[in-house]
């Protein structure tokens, strides 16, 4: 019989928020802008190495450090998604979305710039944010229709 080596708790972890912990800021930012989201990351993976002995036999640790760290978030200015765009003749991005996005609730928020602006699948989105993929559906269609409404943009049928 062939043993397995013994993996320490600090490999374990490491490995862990090696793998998570860009999930977990990105999706903290999308909801609640870059500079909470990287407080709250941090308050967050400390939080999980204090508790790494019931986290880390967690169905969804990654998803239980997501919300741990959105209880984290402290109420601030409203949420600057990204920095405003530069004035020119075509910008790459329509300058109204920054103040549209901030006007969606922060799982809306989540949930479509998780999957329009980097790609997530519903599935990715819903393990993150430990929520069911119909859930991330449902915010992502409130939130399109809510930007659509506010930007005056029609979608033809």
């Amino acid at each position: 019989m062939v043993t397995q080596p013994q993996v320490t708790v600090e490999e374990a972890f490491t490995v862990f928020m090696r793998d998570a912990q860009p999930r977990v800021l990105v999706a903290l930012a999308a909801a609640f802008g870059p500079e909470a989201a990287n407080d709250a990351s941090a308050e967050a993976f400390a939080y999980a190495w204090e508790h790494w002995d019931r986290v880390g036999g967690m169905d969804n640790p990654a998803g239980y450090v997501y919300r741990v760290g959105r209880s984290r978030v402290r109420p601030r200015k409203p949420v600057a998604v990204c920095p405003p765009p530069p004035v020119n003749p075509s910008p790459l991005v329509e300058p109204k979305l920054v103040s549209a996005l901030g006007r969606l609730s922060a799982r809306q928020r989540a949930a479509v710039v998780l999957t329009e602006g980097f790609g997530y699948s519903l599935s990715e989105v819903a393990e993150l944010l430990g929520v069911h993929p119909s859930s991330v559906r449902r915010h992502r269609e409130r939130a399109l229709r809510k930007l659509r409404s506010g930007l005056g943009v029609r979608v033809d049928a």
